[in-house]
């Protein structure tokens, strides 16, 4: 099923969003991950096909506008989605974040414990991006933006989006053996990883990115709460990830074999039957 595509206006800028199978009465509301856009969802979405989905691109990727008069923090990512739930829905949704998406969800419901009656987050950032199994890798793209920072506007836009380092950053965090899903996962981010604002977008939501994580809120979070893992996840070791399920006093942890921080990509059918069984109780 395509999604029917609408625009509306959150924290002062054009958020454009899709929605999937209108006619349901239970909304889910899904926040995509760093440089990334609605379509990165999309796997996940088919298989919802029981719930009313609402997912937009985040202010300074994919369709939407940047934010002019405010930098790119979490502050601002989270004060956007919530004038967006309070906009668009009559109902009180479950919010689904995915990666840099579960640094903002877990954020808004910490804030406002009323605002999502429960909370869903696939690969979670559950701790400082420094400390994961690739800290090293963490620190050269902490450079890596900076620098696409510093050069002017078209050589930024030329460096951040250069072909070899996208496809470096796909080969580094997928895991799967298959051919046609590889295949997949790298034309996803050539097509969707670069489409971004600016420079100065993707350099200030990185910081965001590395600066927060789900940890920092967990003991504030009271809603049921399901956190989706996989064990080969480079950017929060499977072992922290049990430690924001213990912090986390309302959660559960479901954890998928063979796969890392591209669950959306590679196993979305399995993360879409732990949901439907998480919001089936």
């Amino acid at each position: 099923m395509n999604p029917t595509h609408h625009t509306t206006v959150a924290l002062g800028v054009k958020i454009h969003y899709w929605e999937y199978h209108t006619d349901k009465p239970q909304t889910l509301v899904l926040i995509h991950g760093f440089r990334g856009t609605h379509h990165g969802l999309a796997k996940i979405a088919e298989q919802l096909s029981d719930y009313h989905l609402i997912v937009p691109d985040l202010p300074g990727f994919g369709a939407s506008e940047p934010f002019t008069d405010r930098p790119h923090m979490l502050e601002h990512y989270v004060q956007a989605v919530g004038e967006l739930i309070d906009t668009l829905t009559t109902d009180t949704p479950i919010i689904v974040g995915h990666s840099f998406g579960s640094i903002i969800a877990s954020h808004l419901v910490a804030d406002r414990p009323d605002i999502a009656e429960k909370l869903i987050l696939i690969n979670p950032i559950g701790a400082p991006a420094l400390q994961g199994p690739r800290g090293v890798m963490t620190r050269l793209a902490i450079g890596y933006y900076w620098l696409g920072r510093k050069l002017p506007a078209r050589a930024a836009k030329g460096w951040l989006a250069a072909p070899p380092i996208v496809k470096i950053m796909s080969v580094t965090m997928a895991k799967t053996k298959d051919k046609e899903i590889l295949r997949y996962v790298h034309d996803q981010h050539k097509q969707h990883f670069s489409t971004f604002a600016s420079p100065q977008v993707v350099a200030e939501s990185f910081r965001t990115s590395v600066e927060n994580d789900v940890s920092h809120v967990a003991s504030r979070i009271s809603l049921p709460t399901l956190l989706i893992a996989g064990d080969k996840d480079d950017i929060t070791a499977i072992a922290k990830q049990h430690e924001l399920n213990a912090a986390i006093p309302t959660s559960e942890l479901h954890v998928i074999s063979n796969v890392g921080h591209l669950i959306h990509y590679e196993t979305p059918r399995e993360a879409a039957e732990a949901i439907q069984v998480f919001l089936s109780r």
